[in-house]
């Protein structure tokens, strides 16, 4: 295995990991039925994307 020949300083450590969080998710409201949804995902309340009914959520 390999062994680091030099310590890693916290500052070089710390610039390696700033891209390293939590993010949260994009959110939008339907503009059918006003719920909240993930950019670039099926309504869950009503079944649109787009504009366009995906999933028919009128049975139940």
């Amino acid at each position: 295995m390999a062994h680091p020949k030099h310590k890693i300083s916290k500052q070089r450590r710390d610039k390696r990991r700033t891209h390293d969080k939590a993010v949260a998710p994009q959110l939008t409201t339907c503009p059918n039925c006003g719920a909240t949804v993930m950019y670039h995902h099926v309504c869950p309340e009503c079944g649109f994307y787009r504009g366009r009914q995906i999933i028919d959520k009128t049975v139940a």
